[in-house]
C-alpha cells in the first residue's frame, strides 16, 4: 500500500517556502473551498470542490459506475482499485484541459470528497446508497482499495481522495444541520470509525471532510476529541481536513456552541479545519482582529492546503499532465463499469424462471416507472454519460427482432397518475393488457434520487431525502399486485439504493433482481443477466428488514438491533446473500496455523460449483468470540473473496483472517483480545438460520483455540 509520507514532507517544504512569501490576507484566502489566485507568486485560482462517488461527477461526461451501495454488493476489493483508478485517469485528463482553456471552476480540480465511508446503520437514510453499507470491515476493504487507486503509487499522487463524513452521520438529514449524534465509545470504536482509521492509517488519504453534526456534543468540523485526539493524534493524519459545506455556519446559526460567524471559523480552524467549504472562513481575518486565532493558525492550515496541490503536481508537473482528453468514457472504461454492473446486481429470488429462454419467448412485457427511466440508472453525485441504456432499451437490444417487447410505464414513480387529468393510475390497465399479452413479465420498480438521496436535493414531501418506511410508493404496491394477479411468470427487477419491503413479490413473483442504481449502461448488465450471458453474483452489503418493528428511533444512534451483527429478529433477506445460476457451496475448510493472541488466523477452503453454469461466487468469512460479553450479539464479517468457477468445478481458496478480528472493543473504546475461542464459519452467505433458508446451503465451520 503506498504511503506518501515522503512526498508529503517535501510538498510540505515547498508549500511552507510558498505560504512564507504571502501576506496574511493571501494565507487566508487559500482556506476557502474555492481557493483565491495569488498573481505576483504564480499561484492560479483553485476548487477543491470535486465529487467522485461512482465516477467524475458534475463537470460533463465521464464514464458513470454503479452507485456506491451496488458497487460494494460486489464484494471485490480489487475491482475498487480498478474503479479508483479509472476515475483518477479521467479526472486528470478532464482537468488537463479545463486548465488549458482556464477553466478552474468548481467540479473541475483533482481534490475528490469521495469516498463516503459512513455505516449505513438505518435503512431509513436516504443517503445510505453513497456508502459502501453497514459492515465496518467490507466498508475498510473497500474504501482502502478505492482511495489507493484513485491516488495512486506516486511519487506524485494521481488525485487526492477524501474520507467523509467524519465520523458518526447517518442521517436524519432533515435535521443534520442541528442533530446531536449521541454514540457510545464502544459503538464509535466498534462500529463508527473503523472505516475512517483503515482509510487514514492503511491508504494515507489526503483529505477528511467533516459531518455537519455534531457528535456527543461538539460539531463534526470543530470536534476536539474526534479532530485533535483521535485523527492528528492516535492516527498521525499529515492531510488536510475540509468542512463539509456550509457546516461550520451550523456552530452559531443552529448548533449555538458559538455566537457569530468569527467564533465559528476560530473554532473550526483551530481543532484543524484546514479548507471551509462554505464562506464562514471569509470572517478568519476578523476573527485575527479580535483575538481568537493568530497568523500562525491561518498558517499552519494554508500550508497543509496547499501541500495537497504540491502533492497532486499541480505547481511542477507531473507524468499525469500527458493524459490524453480521449481516455474519457473511452471503450475499456465504459466495459469495466459495464462489467462491476453485472456483478453487483443480486438475485434475490429465482423458482427456475431465470434465465429467461429467447427460443421459448415468444413476447414479453417491460413495466414499470423504472423500466425506462435514466433517473434510476444513475443515483446521485453522478456525471453526464454519452449514451444510457436503460432496462427496456437493454431487453429490446438483447431480443431484437426475435422476441416481441411490449411496454408499459404502469404507473407514476410516486404521484398517483401519469396525467394530470387522468383518473387515478391512468396507466395501471395498460399495465395488466401488457402483462395479459405477454409470455414473460419483466417489471421494473424503485426509487430513484428524487425520492431516497441528500437533504435538499431530492423532491420527497419534507425534502429530506430519508425514507419514512421500507414501503416503495403506494402506487407501485398496487402495480405489483395487479400485474402478478394476471398469473403470468413475473420477474422483478429493483432499483433502488437501501431496503425495501419486498415481502409481496418474495411471495407472489417468479424471480427477484436487485439492480442498485447500476450506471449509465446499467440495463444492458441487467438485460445480460436476465437472459444468461452472465450468472448474478452479487450480495446485499445491507441487510433487508422485513419491516421496522423493533427498530431503534431513527435519531438513536445505538447499534442494538441495528444490522447483521446485532439484529434480533428473522430478516427478509440477509447481508451477505445473494443467488446465482450456478450450484456453489463451501464444501471443507481448515485453520492452517497454531493461532496465538499476536497472529493472524491463516485459513482453507474448498469452493465447489456442483451446478451446470459456470459462475462467479464470493466465499465469505465470519469470525464469532464464544466467550467475551464483550462480543458483537452475532457474529462479523472476516473475509470475502470473488471467485470464478465453471460449472463442476472445485477450487481451494486461503484467506489470512487479521488478528484484529479476534478482538473486542469495551466500554471506553479499547480494543483487545478478550477470549481464547472462537468459532469461523466459511460459505457463500452469512451462518444465521435465513440464509441458509434461502440458499440451502450451510457454511462450514471451524473453531479456533487460542495457544
Amino acid at each position: 500500500m503506498k504511503n506518501f509520507k515522503k512526498e508529503r514532507a517535501e510538498a510540505r517544504k515547498k508549500a511552507k517556502e510558498l505560504v512564507s512569501k504571502m501576506t496574511l490576507m493571501e494565507k487566508a484566502s487559500q482556506l476557502k473551498y474555492d481557493a483565491s489566485p495569488v498573481e505576483r507568486l504564480g499561484v492560479p485560482t483553485y476548487n477543491y470542490w470535486n465529487e467522485a462517488l461512482h465516477g467524475v461527477a458534475r463537470a460533463g461526461v465521464a464514464t458513470m459506475f454503479p452507485q456506491a451501495i451496488g458497487m460494494a454488493a460486489a464484494f471485490d476489493d480489487e475491482e475498487m482499485k480498478k474503479v479508483g483508478d479509472i476515475i483518477a485517469t479521467e479526472g486528470r485528463a478532464k482537468y488537463n484541459e479545463f486548465s488549458k482553456h482556464g477553466d478552474r471552476d468548481i467540479y473541475k480540480g483533482l481534490t475528490f470528497w469521495s469516498p463516503n465511508v459512513n455505516i449505513f446503520r438505518d435503512p431509513r437514510w436516504g443517503r445510505g446508497h453513497e456508502t459502501y453499507g453497514e459492515d465496518p470491515y467490507l466498508t475498510s476493504r473497500l474504501g482502502v482499495k478505492f482511495v489507493e487507486g484513485l491516488q495512486g503509487d506516486g511519487p506524485v499522487m494521481k488525485a487526492a481522495a477524501c474520507a467523509k463524513h467524519f465520523a458518526v452521520h447517518s442521517g436524519p438529514e432533515s435535521i443534520r444541520h442541528e442533530f446531536d449524534a449521541k454514540a457510545t465509545m464502544k459503538d464509535m470504536w466498534e462500529t463508527y470509525l473503523p472505516a475512517f482509521e483503515a482509510l487514514v492509517t492503511e491508504a494515507d488519504v489526503e483529505s477528511v471532510m467533516g459531518a455537519y453534526n455534531r457528535t456527543n456534543g461538539e460539531p463534526c468540523c470543530g470536534h476536539h476529541y474526534l479532530m485533535e485526539e483521535v485523527l492528528r493524534g492516535k492516527w498521525n493524519f499529515d492531510g488536510h481536513f475540509v468542512s463539509d459545506c456550509w457546516a461550520i455556519r451550523d456552530f452559531h446559526e443552529h448548533h449555538n456552541v458559538t455566537k457569530n460567524a468569527r467564533e465559528s471559523a476560530a473554532l473550526a480552524l483551530k481543532r484543524g479545519c484546514d479548507v471551509n467549504c462554505g464562506n464562514t472562513y471569509l470572517h478568519l481575518m476578523g476573527a485575527v482582529e479580535d483575538g481568537l486565532i493568530t497568523e500562525e493558525d491561518i498558517t499552519k492550515s494554508a500550508e497543509r492546503a496547499l501541500t495537497a496541490r504540491f502533492l497532486l503536481g499541480l505547481f511542477d508537473g507531473s507524468e499525469y499532465d500527458e493524459i490524453p482528453y480521449e481516455v474519457v468514457e473511452c471503450k475499456e472504461h465504459v466495459e469495466e463499469a459495464l462489467n462491476l454492473a453485472r456483478k453487483s446486481c443480486v438475485l434475490l429470488k429465482n423458482d427456475g424462471v431465470l434465465p429467461l429462454d429467447k427460443s421459448k419467448i415468444r413476447t414479453i412485457g417491460v413495466i414499470g416507472p423504472n423500466a425506462d427511466s435514466r433517473a434510476a440508472l444513475i443515483g446521485n453525485y453522478h456525471g453526464t454519460s454519452s449514451r444510457y441504456i436503460t432496462v427496456l432499451e437493454g431487453i429490446q437490444d438483447e431480443v431484437g427482432e426475435d422476441v416481441r417487447v411490449l411496454y408499459s410505464q404502469g404507473c407514476h414513480l410516486y404521484k398517483d397518475r401519469v396525467e394530470n387529468l387522468g383518473w387515478e393510475q391512468d396507466r395501471i390497465s395498460e399495465a395488466v393488457i401488457t402483462a395479459e399479452h405477454s409470455d414473460v413479465v419483466v417489471l421494473c420498480v424503485g426509487l430513484d434520487e428524487t425520492l431516497e438521496g441528500e437533504e435538499g436535493d431530492t423532491g420527497n414531501s419534507d425534502a429530506s431525502g430519508d425514507k419514512l418506511d421500507l414501503h416503495l410508493p403506494k402506487v407501485q404496491e398496487e402495480l405489483i399486485e395487479k400485474v402478478t394477479a394476471v398469473g403470468k411468470p413475473t420477474i422483478v427487477v429493483l432499483m433502488a439504493g437501501s431496503s425495501i419491503d419486498l415481502s409481496y413479490a418474495q411471495e407472489n413473483c417468479s424471480g427477484i433482481l436487485l439492480a442498485w442504481y447500476p450506471g449509465a449502461r446499467g440495463g444492458k448488465a441487467v438485460a445480460d443477466l436476465l437472459f444468461g450471458k452472465v450468472s448474478p453474483s452479487g450480495k446485499l452489503p445491507v441487510t433487508f428488514y422485513k419491516d421496522l418493528d423493533g427498530m431503534p428511533e431513527f435519531t438513536d444512534y445505538s447499534m442494538k438491533g441495528r444490522t447483521y451483527r446485532y439484529i434480533e429478529k428473522e430478516p427478509l433477506y440477509p447481508f451477505g446473500y445473494g443467488l446465482t445460476y450456478g450450484d456453489s457451496e463451501v464444501t471443507a475448510g481448515k485453520v492452517l496455523n497454531q493461532v496465538t493472541k499476536d497472529s493472524d488466523i491463516e485459513v482453507e477452503v474448498t469452493v465447489e460449483n456442483k451446478g451446470s453454469r459456470a459462475t462467479q461466487e464470493v466465499v465469505q468469512l465470519y469470525i464469532k468470540d464464544l466467550d467475551s460479553p464483550l462480543a458483537v450479539r452475532n457474529y462479523s464479517l472476516c473475509g470475502f473473496k470473488r471467485v470464478s468457477l465453471e460449472a463442476g468445478e472445485k477450487k481451494k481458496i486461503t484467506f489470512t483472517v487479521p488478528n484484529k478480528a479476534m478482538s473486542v472493543v469495551d466500554e471506553e473504546g479499547e480494543r483487545h483480545i478478550d477470549s481464547k475461542n472462537f468459532k469461523i464459519f466459511a460459505g457463500i452467505s452469512q451462518p444465521d438460520d435465513r440464509s441458509q433458508a434461502l440458499t440451502g446451503k450451510k457454511p462450514v465451520e471451524m473453531n479456533v483455540t487460542l495457544g
